[in-house]
């Protein structure tokens, strides 16, 4: 450094990115045969009254009508589901999310900055076994 120049102030350096969660382990097709997957047309959807991130939705999965509690609210429109065929894990247990039982899980994917929900790339009959 040269006469009457100042120090620089040096940045300190950017935290590293936190690690992605591990993977869970292999598992056998027996265990994978007990989830059961199937198609459910969406009749109605609303905001989660008591949670920021839920929406509530109604699915008809064959001749059954079950409520699905569904953490996509800030990422997907509740009218954009309506009369939409999704894909469900329909032998979870039921489970209370904010005071309403969720009676199965919809599924979608995530690239961290969008939820996009599983559907059907064309309409087919609800309650049909994914496979």
């Amino acid at each position: 450094m040269t006469q009457g120049e100042t120090a620089k102030p040096v940045a300190p350096p950017a935290p590293a990115p936190a690690p992605a969660p591990a993977e869970p382990g292999e598992i056998g097709i027996e265990d994978f045969a007990k989830v059961v997957l199937k198609t459910g047309r969406v009749t109605a959807a609303s905001p989660h009254p008591n949670a920021d991130k839920l929406l509530v939705l109604t699915v008809q999965v064959g001749a059954e009508t079950r409520t699905i509690c569904a953490g996509i609210r800030e990422f997907v429109k509740p009218e954009d589901l309506l009369d939409k065929d999704i894909v469900i894990v329909a032998n979870l247990k039921p489970r209370k999310m904010r005071g309403i039982d969720s009676q199965g899980m919809m599924l979608a994917v995530s690239d961290g900055a969008e939820v996009v929900p599983l559907t059907a790339m064309k309409r087919v009959n609800s309650g049909l076994r994914v496979s």
